[in-house]
């Protein structure tokens, strides 16, 4: 089957894709032919006891914040349409709080920061093209963003790769709209993109030395200047943001020991049979997705290898038209940009606490962000207001996964949760304003809740 390698190469490049997007599309094709590529047995890992705190990492001093902040630049994740909650536009655009959407509350957090310590913070999006016009729009309209960082893109594009025939692995051919023949190569592709459309080369000629990275719809992933002097003092070319589990991250990916390093296994990584994966008391330590990476370090690895840095293959299972069930069955080929720390040497992770991590991936997540569990300060930091690991929230998806059905629950907005230790609801269920959810509550639909009634 080796005849699929060379065909999706050829599509790929012949669409433009730029000798980092070849080298690191190759290797995903050659990873294909090896059925368990990537994946780790539990019985091969060792726990990780303990990680560094970011709370015992030393408060550097103001004119040393100001320099390691001046070197560094802020990237986020932004190419997702929102289309898990119905939604046809960018994510990032989706009102969070007091009529402000993910990418306005980024906004203020870069502009608050540059005014704090004086430096320059750039702001970049990596978007796709669905998400690129509404998203640089929404940013153009907070004064001063660009100022400063002229010479740093506001944003880059992630790349794109053939979806596959998943009989043959041959790039699909799809006539009636030849788009659907492409998709995101997951988050991994950061790297490649980075080398891809220049934006290395200017952030380092530009006397950048490190970036933050993080998803647009994590609020939590504020820069801290204790991790990046940390960085600088180090000498650290990567470091992952963990926290320490609860139920709420057994699906999620987690850090463990192998062959001496430490290493990320996510969910496609699990054999069959592998029951063990969702251990949060053995598997301690989770990704949050939020990045610190030496931009120097990345480039001296991608002259070694330009398709790096390694990592292990994750495969999507669709369909090429995702709304057509019934259309040809796809393989799409991903990968995870935090699987880095398992092959850039020296890595490190650092343990943070909660408020570092509050994504937002479905409409049960968006209900606990809009509540008063989190309050959104005049600098764009989105604090928790509860005490402990916060309220797990479980809306049933027949009547809240899409936006319009969840918001028509909910017309006069979310429901006091900052005492909520978990909230079920199951059929519909329509919340009037002021109600107070305390403790564990179970809701059964049909039903309405009156204005200010108090559950637990």
């Amino acid at each position: 089957m080796t005849d699929y390698i060379t065909a999706t190469v050829r599509k790929a490049e012949a669409a433009g894709a730029a000798t980092p997007e070849l080298s690191a599309l190759r290797r995903r094709l050659e990873q294909l032919a090896d059925p368990k590529a990537g994946q780790l047995l539990s019985s091969v890992l060792e726990p990780l006891n303990d990680l560094p705190r970011l709370d015992d990492l030393p408060e550097p001093s103001a004119a040393h914040a100001r320099d390691v902040l001046d070197r560094l630049a802020v990237v986020k994740l932004n190419g997702g349409l929102g289309t898990s909650m119905g939604l046809s536009g960018p994510k990032s655009l989706l009102e969070v709080k007091s009529g402000r959407s993910f990418l306005d509350i980024l906004a203020m957090q870069v502009l608050s920061l540059r005014e704090q310590y004086g430096a320059r913070l750039p702001l970049l999006v990596m978007n796709s093209f669905a998400t690129r016009g509404p998203s640089l729009r929404a940013l153009g309209r907070h004064a001063g963003l660009h100022d400063r960082t002229e010479s740093v893109p506001l944003d880059f594009l992630q790349g794109r790769e053939p979806k596959l025939r998943d009989d043959d692995w041959l790039p699909v051919e799809w006539p009636a709209d030849p788009e659907l023949e492409w998709c995101p190569p997951g988050h991994g592709d950061l790297y490649t993109a980075l080398a891809a459309t220049g934006t290395l080369t200017a952030l380092l000629d530009a006397g950048l030395r490190w970036c933050f990275v993080s998803n647009s719809d994590n609020l939590g992933a504020t820069v801290d200047p204790r991790i990046v002097a940390w960085i600088a003092r180090g000498q650290i070319p990567f470091v992952m943001e963990a926290v320490r589990g609860t139920a709420a991250d057994r699906k999620g990916g987690h850090l463990a020991r192998y062959q001496g390093r430490t290493v990320l296994r996510e969910t496609a990584q699990v054999p069959d049979g592998d029951t063990s994966f969702t251990d949060v008391e053995r598997w301690r330590f989770y990704n949050t997705n939020n990045l610190w990476i030496d931009l120097e370090a990345l480039r001296d690895l991608q002259a070694a290898d330009p398709g790096g840095p390694v990592l292990p293959l994750i495969v999507n299972r669709k369909t090429v038209d995702p709304k057509d069930p019934s259309s040809p069955q796809v393989i799409q080929l991903e990968t995870a940009m935090g699987a880095a720390i398992g092959s850039i040497p020296g890595s490190r992770a650092v343990l943070v606490p909660r408020r570092r991590f509050a994504p937002v991936k479905t409409t049960d997540d968006l209900l606990v962000v809009r509540s008063d569990a989190y309050e959104l300060t005049p600098d764009g930091r989105l604090t928790p207001t509860f005490s402990g690991a916060g309220p797990i929230v479980t809306l049933d998806r027949d009547h809240y996964r899409l936006l319009p059905d969840f918001e028509r629950h909910f017309p006069a907005g979310a429901p006091s949760l900052r005492r909520c230790i978990s909230l079920e609801v199951s059929g519909p269920v329509t919340f009037g304003a002021g109600v107070v959810i305390e403790g564990k509550v179970r809701l059964t639909g049909p039903r309405d809740v009156p204005d200010g009634e108090r559950l637990s």
